[in-house]
């Protein structure tokens, strides 16, 4: 693990595979050896995008094992959520045996605790684990907002080191970008270029399963100053975006990889399957 992790550039929040209703893991492996040729800066493991809520424990952890042992040595950050504290400071001591990068860490959803409360929740879990979160700022899964007085408060905490931003204030995104001592990673795949052109690092991007060599030009490019090209590269992905979520994720991401090969088009409840006419709406614009 790096002293000092560096979360820019473009990070896959993965899918888990299934097969017979258990993790595949040849196609996980399969997955990620076939992401990482596309020039990618790391992995996210157990994510929302990865089914994390309807895995269990061991199954978290033989993800993890999986993606570690695929990733060709790129970096992967562990994903985790909960509301119960001293079950979350448990999992939290338990992850941090492993060679990861970093936590991503939302607010304790369902709960709605205060500012105060989440300002506590984030910094026990800093002071407890061996490597530094990243705050997954998404009030819409969470239920509760996170202020720019709490962040700021947060980002002085030395193992406080990014935001992945779904808050949807741009004026609290450039912010933080301007106060500059967290490195801010899109969160929504649509607010990419935004983000980027603001003075973002990078992104977390589900989206980006597909087409991925395009979003790193997209990225790579905006981070060396070549705005117009990086425009041009983006111009076609808004659609992409837009149909990777027309319905619940992962569904639509996990069509277009078995239509390529890469899993099984399988999802645990309650997820449920794409429907026929979005899968074709996605797999046109791939074609």
């Amino acid at each position: 693990m790096p002293t000092s992790p560096d979360f820019t550039g473009l990070w896959i929040p993965l899918v888990t595979p299934f097969h017979h209703g258990a993790v595949d893991h040849p196609a996980l492996t399969r997955l990620v050896k076939h992401l990482a040729k596309a020039g990618v800066s790391g992995f996210v493991a157990c994510g929302s995008t990865g089914e994390a809520a309807a895995l269990d424990k061991s199954e978290q952890l033989a993800v993890l094992d999986t993606v570690l042992q695929a990733s060709g040595g790129l970096p992967v950050v562990m994903g985790l959520s909960g509301y119960h504290l001293e079950q979350t400071l448990a999992w939290v001591k338990t992850l941090s045996q492993q060679p990861i990068a970093g936590l991503l860490v939302p607010a304790p959803h369902y709960i709605r605790p205060s500012q105060a409360g989440l300002q506590h929740w984030f910094t026990l879990l800093a002071d407890c684990a061996s490597q530094p979160l990243i705050v997954y700022d998404i009030p819409y899964r969470t239920g509760s907002q996170l202020t720019l007085e709490t962040l700021l408060a947060l980002a002085a905490h030395p193992n406080i080191r990014a935001i992945k931003d779904c808050g949807g204030d741009a004026a609290k995104t450039q912010a933080l970008i301007t106060d500059g001592r967290l490195q801010v990673l899109a969160g929504e795949d649509a607010q990419i270029l935004t983000t980027l052109r603001m003075g973002g690092v990078g992104a977390i991007a589900a989206s980006a399963h597909l087409k991925t060599a395009q979003f790193v030009q997209v990225i790579d490019g905006l981070r060396r100053g070549e705005r117009v090209q990086a425009q041009q590269l983006w111009q076609p992905l808004p659609d992409l975006v837009q149909a990777v979520f027309a319905e619940p994720n992962p569904a639509l991401i996990k069509a277009a990889l078995a239509y390529q090969g890469l899993i099984h088009n399988e999802l645990r409840l309650p997820m449920m399957a794409a429907s026929a006419a979005a899968e074709q709406r996605l797999l046109a614009l791939l074609n």
